[in-house]
């Protein structure tokens, strides 16, 4: 008797202690889809949308201006001109070369605009049970993009407390990070600590 009356503690306190990981392990799969990240800025990546393919026209024209050989005056028959052979080399390699130019800066612009739309995150949605996660993306002109994938393919790269502005998500199969803007909405930040927010090795 005195046994078992010394046992009883002993198994009390264990179960108490048990409690913290079991609500948590409950809290982390909700049997509803949850909302744990939102950032609304449509109007943004609209406008940044606009922007990138007005520079993609401007600096497309510039270089079709570039290549374009510029017209050659009429010569009268009765006079003579020097070979300008050299000088239409050299005048052909700067067109061509300026032309190069052009297009760089405007796929650059296009493609930097382009990347940031499609990774900066718009939603983050745990879906019921847990298991999954659907990313939602402003993409180009603010129209949206998502995709689900499990949990455990979801790595955040550093602690909210740790970033300034742009939380770093490393989703399994994707290049490049996505971002989570800090000046967002996050309705639930202990959920979201525990699941999309914790650091997992990919």
């Amino acid at each position: 008797m005195a046994a078992l009356g010394r046992r009883w503690p002993v198994r009390l306190l264990v179960s108490l202690r048990g409690l913290p990981a079991r609500r948590a392990l409950q809290d982390a799969t909700p049997p509803r889809d949850v909302l744990l990240f939102e950032h609304e800025r449509g109007r943004f990546f609209t406008v940044l949308g606009l922007f990138c393919a007005g520079q993609g026209v401007f600096w497309a024209s510039l270089a079709v201006a570039a290549v374009a050989r510029p017209p050659v005056p009429a010569r009268p028959p009765d006079v003579e001109f020097p070979d300008h052979s050299r000088l239409d080399v050299r005048s052909a390699l700067w067109r061509y070369g300026l032309a190069l130019g052009c297009g760089a800066i405007g796929a650059l612009v296009l493609g930097a605009g382009l990347l940031f739309s499609l990774r900066s995150v718009r939603s983050v949605m745990l879906r019921a049970g847990g298991q999954q996660v659907t990313l939602t993306t402003h993409a180009p002109f603010g129209l949206g993009a998502h995709f689900t994938v499990p949990l455990n393919q979801v790595s955040c790269m550093a602690h909210r407390g740790e970033v300034p502005a742009m939380l770093p998500l490393k989703v399994k199969g994707r290049r490049f990070y996505f971002l989570l803007d800090k000046t967002g909405h996050f309705p639930n930040t202990k959920l979201f600590d525990n699941t999309v927010g914790a650091y997992r090795n990919l």
